[in-house]
């Protein structure tokens, strides 16, 4: 019997030793194609040519395998999704853009396009479509005793999501499941845990959850925590334990919060310690990433709306208190995240919330609530246009209502409120829907209700020191303090309105001259509280003229806070002044918004 023959038709094919270590360990055919080979492309994989970090242990292997096979489920789940909805479109989009790597400004631009998408959806009363309530720039009357009923009309509803999103790649190349802005102990990989405090939060009994993290981010988060936390809330931390209220729970319990907070300890190791080299910026950018794809995530499936807002009011405040002027990394405008903001503090109506914070009353809602109201009202002075909530201000404003506002960030509710009206002037004036002669009026009427907020005449005129004896703070004296530097800011604010304003006149001049003495008596240093006070020193290092009392006593605050100020708000408001004060000894007479767009910066200064 002669031998068979060897085939030669159907030669069987021997796996490439040089084929992606995906397709390896699919034991799949590898056409080896660059920088995506064709299989990994048209399932959504991660195509890695370098040998991963899971490729050398069996057990993370076989978890590696068990996520790619639900990673290909999902993405052929999403290939069958035929519902045609804008949402739905910019799901498909994502699913096929991540095939060929999704970048960070393609994630930007999605979740830029579901903002937008909920920012101009109509809601729906009695099948009749109402527009999205947008606030009034209107200024209230403050002259008339008869106060109209403010109409509060629903908020807009997001469009009912698609499911079977695709999932994503993180810009490091490993396969994750995308991050939910809820999260659970199996949606996690493989973890550190991270228990700072045994807390309780919502229910007393209950202790708070660990903190559960990569091994290769546990630096971050203890970054986090000891570093980056003790300057974000410094007055909220003297009324509350802002850590174990407000910020451990989130860390805890919400994904993006998570990722956006990493990101951020990344970004402040980056700055203040001169870290160089593509791994710090992979670290912020990956987090940055995911935080964003997370948020897309759960915009596209309406859920979660608490945990979304945490997170989104994360990447705006946070920003502030890191990062420099140069930053050059890519990111979404604080403006753009506000948008998504605002849409859902409509969708969940949590203008209610917005009250009194303290030991006893602090719960998500209401500290998210006041962190919109903050970031909303002098975030509008940035921009030159009304607060979206200014509506409600002006509500609390006419009924003397609480708003948190003193409590979270040391200005009294009532000024915070007036600054809000102001800058709905502005808007007017900007928008020229007011002769010379109601502008005037307006700023007459504005002013008189400052006066209102003035501490009454017969208490005592020497005010006691913000630190003791013992050298403790003074929480009620450090309060009323930042009040009043709020409160000579919010009349150089006012006063700028005016035709013909000149930042040279007496009465300018003097208020900024108080605005001074009053800052002195503020603790200076980096435990101190200047970085509180970012928008008062922006407001009155606008009108300081050359040689001024207040120019010598700036740069001296800056000089004792050090490095530390100059990173985060802080740090881009001294650069913003230093410039606008060097091309004004050249004559130029420009203010400080056209410093920010000549240089193209997009900055919150709070």
């Amino acid at each position: 019997m002669q031998p068979k023959a060897p085939k030669t038709g159907n030669k069987t094919h021997r796996r490439s030793r040089t084929g992606c270590f995906t397709c390896r360990l699919r034991r799949k055919k590898c056409d080896e194609g660059k920088p995506l080979c064709k299989a990994c492309k048209h399932l959504g994989l991660s195509c890695e040519y370098k040998r991963p970090v899971w490729w050398g242990n069996v057990d993370q292997r076989k978890r590696q395998k068990e996520n790619i096979k639900m990673l290909i489920k999902r993405t052929k789940l999403s290939e069958k999704v035929a519902q045609i909805s804008p949402i739905n479109t910019i799901a498909r989009r994502r699913s096929l853009s991540m095939e060929s790597g999704l970048s960070l400004e393609e994630e930007m631009e999605n979740y830029n396009e579901l903002v937008d998408i909920m920012t101009e959806k109509q809601t729906y009363m009695n099948s009749f479509p109402m527009p999205m309530r947008r606030a009034s720039t209107s200024t209230a009357s403050y002259t008339s005793s008869h106060h109209h009923h403010m109409r509060r009309d629903s908020a807009a509803n997001v469009m009912l999501p698609t499911e079977g999103l695709a999932q994503f790649e993180t810009l490091n190349g490993h396969v994750h499941h995308p991050a939910s802005c809820t999260s659970t102990e199996e949606s996690l990989p493989a973890t550190a845990e991270f228990g700072l405090f045994d807390y309780s939060y919502g229910q007393p009994e209950a202790p708070m959850p660990y903190i559960q993290v990569d091994e290769s981010d546990r630096h971050l988060l203890n970054h986090f925590v000891e570093n980056v936390l003790p300057i974000i809330f410094p007055v909220l931390d003297l009324n509350l334990d802002a850590k174990r209220d407000v910020v451990l729970p989130a860390l805890a319990s919400n994904e993006c919060y998570r990722h956006c907070c990493l990101s951020i300890a990344a970004l402040h190791l980056k700055v203040t310690q001169g870290l160089q080299g593509e791994w710090i910026d992979q670290s912020i950018t990956r987090h940055r990433y995911a935080t964003i794809s997370g948020l897309c995530d759960a915009l596209a499936r309406d859920q979660d709306h608490l945990q979304i807002l945490e997170a989104t009011l994360g990447m705006v405040l946070f920003q502030c208190s890191v990062g420099s002027p140069d930053d050059n990394l890519p990111d979404i405008p604080w403006h753009q995240h506000f948008q998504a903001v605002t849409s859902l503090v409509n969708k969940m109506n949590l203008t209610q919330y917005l009250q009194h914070i303290s030991q006893n009353n602090h719960s998500p809602e209401s500290v998210n609530m006041t962190l919109t109201a903050w970031i909303d009202i002098l975030g509008a002075t940035m921009l030159g246009r009304a607060p979206q909530f200014a509506d409600t201000y002006r509500e609390k404003h006419l009924s003397n209502g609480i708003s948190g506002l003193r409590e979270l960030m040391g200005c009294d509710d009532r000024v915070m409120y007036l600054i809000s009206e102001i800058a709905c002037l502005e808007a007017l004036k900007n928008d020229g829907m007011l002769s010379d002669i109601d502008l005037c009026d307006h700023v007459k009427s504005l002013a008189h209700q400052i006066d209102l907020t003035e501490p009454s005449l017969d208490q005592p005129v020497a005010t006691p020191p913000i630190i003791t004896a013992d050298g403790q703070i003074d929480t009620r004296q450090l309060i009323n303090t930042t009040t009043d530097a709020f409160r000579f800011a919010a009349r150089i604010y006012l006063c700028s309105l005016v035709p013909g304003f000149d930042r040279h006149q007496p009465q300018v001049m003097e208020l900024l001259n108080k605005l001074t003495h009053c800052l002195e008596s503020i603790p200076a240093g980096p435990d101190g509280f200047d970085r509180s006070l970012v928008w008062v020193y922006l407001i009155g290092g606008s009108v300081a003229t050359s040689g001024s009392l207040f120019m010598r006593f700036f740069k001296s605050r800056c000089s004792a806070l050090g490095e530390a100020g100059a990173c985060g708000s802080f740090g881009r408001m001294t650069r913003i002044l230093g410039i606008l004060w060097g091309k004004r000894e050249d004559g130029w007479e420009g203010g400080w918004r056209d410093v920010m767009e000549g240089n193209s910066w997009d900055f919150l200064l709070i």
